[in-house]
């Protein structure tokens, strides 16, 4: 899209006169999950002024007949119908219940008719694939959990999906990966519409980081999506995760597919959501990961392990994923894990240290910070898990990390 006519375009949608960017729509549907569903509620839905928190609107809204079935068998009304969204200035889809199957028609012009006349349009994690049916994502950029990326990608070719994103503002259209990466998006648009202290405030109410940087890499798995099973490139992407330890490129994967390497790209983006260089990377650092946890190699060791051609490629790639050196990212892991505890029984977190720096998006880039490793131990009353206080202002800070705004 030029410059010309995406301004003409924001022009043509700005705000009708009974829509108000401070009243939020809900769309909620049978069949979705509960947690993701609650997040846009709390974060608009609750009067939090005592605390510095502007005030919106929320009309939670049917996108089909009630009740709403969710998670565990609760049933749910919904006090408006779609009518209610022609009220809105914001309009938030948490959850769609399946990523193959077509939201309500009803719904998808509900949410086309608001877009047109200025609304803003939201979708977190699932939420995207409804924008999508409604023809709002096509030409944009988007994410959603890395997890249903690929199918995301697949089913809407004209959508730009980015899995390494936490969240992706294109102005009038957001969107945001999975359950957590909900909460960074409404916190942004709260510091969007009234700024850092607001949305700082609300943070902290929230008892979470007001800023989280990095993307979903650190979270991605070796897991493959269901639609490359039978695929051809399913035995490609298969011998690759078997042979990480060796040295090969594209080119390599591009031969054993028997196509050009233009032609692998493009039907390798097409199932998987992702370049295939950076795929490829991608899992060449999950696996140095799992050795510096797991094994004592040296670093140098460990590069030659995953298929990286030096340490320093090692390290340039670990810190522009995970925010940290190879070495700190093992002396952090070890400090945390609980003695006595074996290895198989215990669950690694990492999370990032809340930035000043602009937030993981598409307006901006974050800055670095260190990454701070959280073990949360099975079978043992031992969470090393940061509690509200390492959020209240004024309060000293937990070791290595930055005191809250």
């Amino acid at each position: 899209m030029s410059q010309d006519s995406a301004t003409a375009t924001e022009a043509a949608r700005k705000l009708t006169g009974r829509r108000r960017r401070e009243v939020v729509a809900v769309l909620l549907f049978s069949g979705g999950p509960i947690f993701e569903s609650s997040i846009p509620l709390s974060v608009f839905g609750i009067d939090r002024q005592d605390a510095g928190v502007p005030r919106y609107r929320l009309l939670v809204c049917g996108g089909e007949e009630g009740p709403l079935r969710t998670t565990g068998g609760l049933e749910l009304t919904a006090p408006y119908g779609l009518e209610a969204i022609s009220r809105a200035g914001t309009v938030v889809v948490p959850a769609w219940r399946s990523i193959t199957s077509p939201p309500p028609a009803e719904a998808l012009d509900a949410l086309r008719r608001a877009h047109e006349e200025g609304a803003r349009i939201v979708g977190l994690c699932t939420g995207a694939f409804v924008l999508a049916a409604a023809g709002l994502l096509d030409g944009r950029p988007a994410t959603t959990h890395w997890m249903y990326a690929p199918t995301l990608a697949k089913r809407y070719p004209s959508v730009h999906v980015d899995p390494r994103e936490l969240f992706v503002d294109d102005g009038d259209v957001l969107t945001s990966a999975g359950t957590a990466a909900g909460i960074d998006l409404c916190l942004h648009i709260v510091r969007t519409d009234h700024g850092t202290e607001a949305a700082g405030a609300l943070a902290r109410r929230l008892v979470v980081p007001p800023r989280r940087s990095g993307g979903q890499e650190r979270y991605l798995d070796r897991s493959l999506p269901e639609e490359i099973g039978s695929d051809p490139l399913a035995e490609v992407v298969a011998w690759a995760l078997e042979h990480l330890h060796e040295q090969f490129d594209v080119e390599t994967l591009a031969a054993r597919a028997y196509m050009s390497r233009r032609t692998f790209d493009r039907r390798f983006r097409s199932l998987t959501g992702s370049a295939p260089l950076q795929w490829l990377i991608t899992q060449r650092v999950l696996q140095a990961q799992r050795l510096l946890e797991t094994s004592d190699y040296s670093v140098d060791e460990v590069a030659g392990r995953c298929g990286f051609r030096s340490p320093v490629a090692l390290r340039g790639h670990f810190r522009r994923q995970l925010g940290s050196s190879p070495a700190a990212y093992r002396a952090a892991y070890r400090a945390r894990r609980p003695q006595g505890v074996a290895e198989s029984a215990a669950t690694v977190v990492e999370t990032m240290v809340p930035s000043q720096g602009p937030p993981s998006g598409r307006r901006g880039s974050p800055l670095p910070s260190a990454p701070v490793v959280l073990t949360a131990s099975v079978g043992s009353g031992d969470h090393s898990l940061p509690g509200p206080e390492a959020f209240v202002p004024g309060r000293p800070a937990l070791p290595g990390q930055r005191s809250a705004p």
